[in-house]
């Protein structure tokens, strides 16, 4: 009986999200405007993201650009229990470049140097991409007034088609090759070539996207994917 009302709820959720779809796209639309984003045609929205993109950029009159046929799942609407919708913050520095059919589900992405997706990129519900430590990760700083001027940053790349699991964390100064995969929950603090596949905490190469062997030694758990 509790499977039947799971499932009743699963489709009831569906064919209202289905409904709301349009209202959705609006708001959506909406609020990239009035907050100066571009967005290219054809974006979905699930729920309503949380966007925050501070004025009077220095370094671009567009601070953050959306490409074409892009999907957002916020809320209730992924696959995960949750009712957190994806964050894109940008700060005033900031740069943020979304390429086209990327898919985010409750992603949050704080941009406060420079933050670069590629096409095709899909990322998993709860994934965060961030390029700042937030503080100063010296002790005496972290006391005094200058600890937000003192934090680090360092631009993330993203490249064309990745797949990044539920719940990773892709740090700053990272640059992820094409058709890799980050698997879920890793914590990514160094480069991820092409066409390899990540996981752990911090993440390691477990094997080659493509079923082959790495050419580096296997993490502790090769499993951690699974």
């Amino acid at each position: 009986m509790r499977q039947l009302i799971g499932l009743v709820r699963k489709a009831l959720l569906r064919v209202f999200g289905s409904c709301m779809r349009p209202w959705h796209n609006l708001r959506t639309r909406w609020l990239l405007y009035v907050n100066g984003v571009e967005c290219g045609p054809r974006l979905s929205s699930l729920g309503v993201p949380d966007i925050r993109v501070a004025r009077g950029n220095h370094r671009q009159r567009v601070a953050c650009r959306i490409g074409r046929d892009c999907s957002l799942r916020n809320g209730r609407h992924g696959f995960l229990e949750s009712i957190r919708p994806c964050l894109i913050s940008v700060d005033r520095d900031g740069v943020l470049r979304i390429g086209d059919r990327t898919g985010l589900s409750k992603t949050v992405i704080v941009c406060t140097h420079e933050i670069t997706l590629g096409n095709d990129v899909k990322i998993g519900s709860g994934a965060h991409i961030i390029d700042t430590d937030f503080h100063s990760l010296d002790p005496d700083v972290r006391r005094g007034g200058d600890d937000l001027h003192s934090r680090k940053s360092a631009p993330v790349n993203i490249g064309n088609n990745v797949f990044i699991g539920a719940g990773a964390y892709i740090l700053k100064g990272v640059t992820i090759g094409d058709n890799a995969v980050i698997g879920a929950r890793a914590v990514v603090t160094h480069s991820v070539p092409a066409g390899e596949i990540w996981a752990g905490n911090p993440a390691r190469c477990i094997r080659k996207a493509d079923g082959g062997r790495p050419d580096r030694p296997l993490a502790n758990n090769p499993s951690a994917l699974a």
